[in-house]
């Protein structure tokens, strides 16, 4: 089963655009957008194993130019109670 996360992005004033641009057209990367607030941009990354997604985030998304600091929330399933 394929691992997913949420990959929150800080980037230097000014170079969230082309950092975001990078990123975007990363494999892996399902979407990425430009936010506000203490973030610039909010990834949705998929990998085929926690191993992949740190290699994905390493070597990829916190090179993108301008990335200063990166937090993986990694999607845990949660069953619901029964009713």
């Amino acid at each position: 089963m394929a691992v997913q996360a949420y990959v929150l992005v800080r980037t230097l004033p000014g170079q969230a655009g082309e950092a975001l641009a990078q990123i975007v057209s990363t494999p892996g990367v399902s979407s990425a957008h430009a936010v506000t607030g203490p973030t610039d941009i909010i990834a949705f990354v998929e990998a085929p194993s926690m191993d992949a997604l740190g290699r994905l985030i390493v070597s990829r998304i916190q090179q993108a130019p301008g990335v200063t600091r990166t937090t993986t929330c990694v999607v845990t399933p949660i069953e619901s109670p029964a009713l």
